[in-house]
């Protein structure tokens, strides 16, 4: 049997603090980000935040986005949101998947992520890593490097009572209000930057 690199301490934290986003409700934009005219509420969109296994049963993480049209030119925008451009999941997760990424292999990433208790196939995990084109800053926590933005959250978290969430404005700022930028993930000094390593061939299970 193979032992488990995570310690059931860091994998209970890292539930807590994805928890604990459930249902925030990100309605803010301050203009139309194609020709900076005045926004009009539109519609409001749930959007997958993570999916975690609970109780050996997987839950969806979901939050609120509200999306504005532009008087002026009709552009139809969404609120800033705590999501990469063209990403399917919350940016911790992406900025997880990452800096895992920088020592280990695509599958071992996604069985690393199982035993946090988080599910990302092993494909979305290659995709997440391959079109990234910038360093995430990270800090160890029970000897694994996780991205800063995640242990910012858990640290909201951990202020945060039990069966509400996180206030949107300070998650937005933990995760350095990823859908403003253009790259994944977001710019860091280079001296913060780690070798990738060599995937060739880690396609297979």
């Amino acid at each position: 049997m193979k032992r488990r690199r995570i310690t059931p301490m860091l994998a209970d934290i890292i539930q807590t603090t994805l928890t604990s986003c459930n249902g925030s409700l990100f309605d803010c934009a301050d203009s139309c980000p194609v020709c900076g005219g005045e926004p009009a509420g539109y519609d409001l969109k749930t959007r997958q935040f993570a999916v975690i296994i609970e109780e050996d049963e997987r839950r969806v993480i979901s939050v609120f986005v509200k999306r504005f049209r532009c008087r002026s030119c009709g552009q139809v925008f969404p609120a800033d949101q705590p999501f990469y451009p063209d990403t399917r999941i919350g940016s911790p997760v992406v900025d997880l998947c990452i800096t895992l990424g920088e020592t280990m292999h695509y599958p071992r990433v996604s069985v690393t992520l199982a035993e946090m208790g988080i599910v990302v196939d092993r494909w979305s995990v290659r995709n997440y890593i391959r079109n990234n084109t910038r360093s995430v800053p990270s800090v160890e926590m029970f000897n694994v490097r996780v991205p800063f933005s995640l242990f910012s959250l858990s640290s909201l978290a951990m202020e945060t009572s039990e069966g509400r969430s996180i206030n949107p404005d300070r998650l937005l700022a933990a995760c350095d209000y990823p859908s403003r930028k253009r790259g994944l993930p977001f710019q860091h000094p280079p001296e913060t930057t780690r070798a990738s390593p060599d995937k060739k061939g880690d396609d297979t299970a």
